[in-house]
């Protein structure tokens, strides 16, 4: 059978005939600029076959590539399969730019029909466009085109723009009323010489109107546009959303409503000096409409667009106490979850060896933790698909099992389980590597190395204000001695109740200036994959607090917010340093002493054993 992929590549081709395109560019994102983006805008998927949260596929007339990065490479393999798309390794020796792809692929196809590359504009930020078309002219001489989206065209049955509820996000959690979040918010804009903004990331947008909803998978947002001006705030958003409460609950905050299609014009009708549009969050088409205007008008309007990142993103980072009270609860529940399935998962192997495990399965677990979370108080969803991989599984960094993939657990090797769950005081998101039975030295090699590099993060103070950056190498230095490496982040902000992903702060050995600060929260998740055989991964959230102010200025630490053992059982105990040890020692007492009350008597015996001191041979 054809594959459907192919199909589609005809379909877009026939369209890219008809508008003269020398090739069409699908990135992963939506109006929006969302990491996780409602099925509407999943294009890159429509046209690809392959479903990762990172990618950009390409296709011109006669060849298609699709690049992502080390998270994805085994798995894109597989899913291009059958397909025209060549993967492109993102950082990796030898990978060209698009714009290089595109102008080895079209040097003889250009002078024979066309040089125009065709991208959505709703669908790519400002800034990704500004700099695509600068490569594109650089490399090739290609122009690019922005108004069309082929996919109107060829994507039959495409899902709607999602139309759920909104509801109230109460103070009770929130911790401060949205009138003060807009006041505090144009008096940022104040600083930054403007006097309004667009703002169209959706977590920015829930946050500042302590709204919640659930539009896109594992997110509680809700598909809008917000526009503030020094005296007036509009929500662009289906009103079919909004229920009696939330229109009452807008209007006494000072929220307007209009339609969500009406942005364009209320950016027209934008009547302040100077706008800012973050033009890594706004997409290129609603940065043009304002552009344009800024161009064509008569009047001396000066600089109209103030090009900064949004204040908001920042603002959100920082925790009110009420916030991290809430991550606190939500903690404990999740913890207790976990420790309810480790209790469970361990009672399979610890007496019953391989029939124990009969019938347990990647998805299997997954079920069995989804549902003791959702026992607990507060529980709404969880806060990203669940990565359960076992043995060689492991080893591929953003795994999901499918009917296709899974496999049944063995009492030996490593699972790799990576989770979450939305609480409405709180976001969660742990790993744990677990040992299923004996272990190769090699996976006791690198679970040790994981273990360290993570102990090394938690271990850290440094001066307020320092970038995530300049801490990365912590949880490296002990694998690199060894000559291994993982190409992902090590930690990532956690919103309150909001996207389980938040910046822009985090742990990346890439330059990353934004910098850390008392009331961030983020994960420390370092890991090491060895394809084909085996992975560890081990994460806490983290909780940034004051350490000590001398006369060189504040200095900071990390609290750990995740309560849940870590497996001692894969551990090289002489690899630990005495410090280390005795961190994880802490912890653990830490973990038995918040979980125990809330736990009944086997599980209180299971947790004790798991916490027991770690003592030097």
């Amino acid at each position: 059978m054809n594959n459907p992929v192919n199909q589609r590549l005809e379909a877009l081709r026939e369209v890219m005939r008809r508008e003269r395109l020398a090739a069409f560019i699908f990135p992963s994102t939506d109006p929006h600029q969302g990491e996780y983006i409602p099925d509407h805008w999943k294009g890159r998927e429509f046209i690809s076959g392959f479903n990762g949260s990172a990618g950009t596929a390409v296709v011109t007339m006669e060849s298609a590539a699709l690049w992502t990065d080390s998270r994805y490479f085994i798995a894109a393999e597989e899913q291009l399969k059958g397909t025209e798309f060549q993967l492109m390794k993102l950082k990796m020796p030898g990978t060209p730019t698009i714009a290089e792809w595109l102008n080895s692929q079209l040097s003889n196809f250009k002078s024979q029909f066309s040089t125009e590359v065709g991208i959505d504009g709703w669908c790519s930020s400002a800034n990704s466009v500004k700099e695509l078309i600068g490569e594109l002219r650089k490399e090739g001489g290609f122009t690019l085109r922005t108004n069309l989206d082929p996919l109107a065209q060829i994507w039959s049955g495409r899902p709607p723009i999602p139309q759920n509820k909104v509801e109230v996000f109460p103070l009770t959690y929130a911790g401060e009323p949205s009138h003060a979040k807009i006041a505090r918010i144009r008096t940022a804009l104040h600083k930054r010489h403007a006097d309004g903004m667009l703002m169209a990331s959706l977590d920015d947008i829930a946050w500042t109107l302590n709204l919640r909803g659930t539009d896109v998978h594992c997110n509680p947002v809700f598909v809008s546009y917000l526009l503030i001006s020094s005296t007036t705030v509009t929500l662009y958003i289906n009103k079919e959303k909004l229920t009696p409460e939330v229109t009452s609950y807008l209007k006494a905050e000072g929220v307007t409503v209009d339609d969500y299609e009406h942005v364009t014009k209320g950016l027209k009708d934008y009547f302040e000096y100077n706008i800012l549009l973050d033009p890594d969050e706004v997409n290129y088409a609603l940065y043009h409409v304002v552009r344009s205007k800024e161009l064509w008008s008569k009047e001396p309007v000066g600089s109209r667009i103030v090009e900064e990142e949004s204040p908001v993103k920042r603002m959100k980072t920082v925790k009110n106490a009420t916030e991290i009270a809430g991550f606190k609860s939500a903690m404990l529940k999740d913890g207790i979850a976990m420790v309810k399935f480790l209790c469970w998962l361990d009672g399979l192997t610890g007496n019953s060896g391989q029939s124990g495990l009969s019938g347990i399965t990647e998805i299997s677990v997954d079920r069995k933790l989804t549902a003791l979370r959702a026992e607990q108080p507060l529980y709404r969803d969880i806060s990203f698909d669940t990565i359960a991989g076992y043995g060689v599984h492991a080893a591929i960094v953003h795994y999901e099992a499918t009917a296709e993939t899974d496999i049944p657990l063995e009492p030996h090797g490593l699972l790799l389980l990576d989770s979450g769950a939305q609480y409405l005081d709180g976001t969660t998101d742990i790993t744990r590597t677990i040992a299923m039975g004996p272990l190769t030295d090699q996976e006791r090699l690198i679970y040790t190395l994981v273990l360290k590099g993570h102990i090394q993060i938690e271990l850290c103070k440094f001066p307020s204000g320092a970038s995530g950056t300049q801490i990365d190498i912590l949880a490296r230095k002990d694998m690199w001695r060894e000559g291994l490496n993982y190409l992902h982040g090590t930690g990532h902000g956690v919103g309150t109740y909001l996207n389980v992903h938040e910046g822009p702060h985090q742990f990346r050995m890439e330059w990353k200036p934004a910098p850390l600060v008392a009331g961030m929260t983020i994960t420390d998740e370092p890991g090491i994959y060895l394809p084909g055989r085996c992975g560890a991964r081990i994460e806490n959230t983290l909780l940034i607090v004051p350490y000590k102010e001398t006369e060189f200025g504040e200095f900071l630490q990390f609290e750990s917010l995740t309560l849940c053992p870590i497996d001692k059982r894969p551990i090289i105990v002489d690899m630990l340093t005495d410090e280390e040890l005795q961190w994880l020692n802490d912890y653990h007492q830490m973990v038995y002493e918040k979980l125990a009350p809330h736990l009944d008597a086997d599980e209180q015996a299971w947790l004790k054993e798991a916490c027991k001191a770690v003592e030097t041979s």
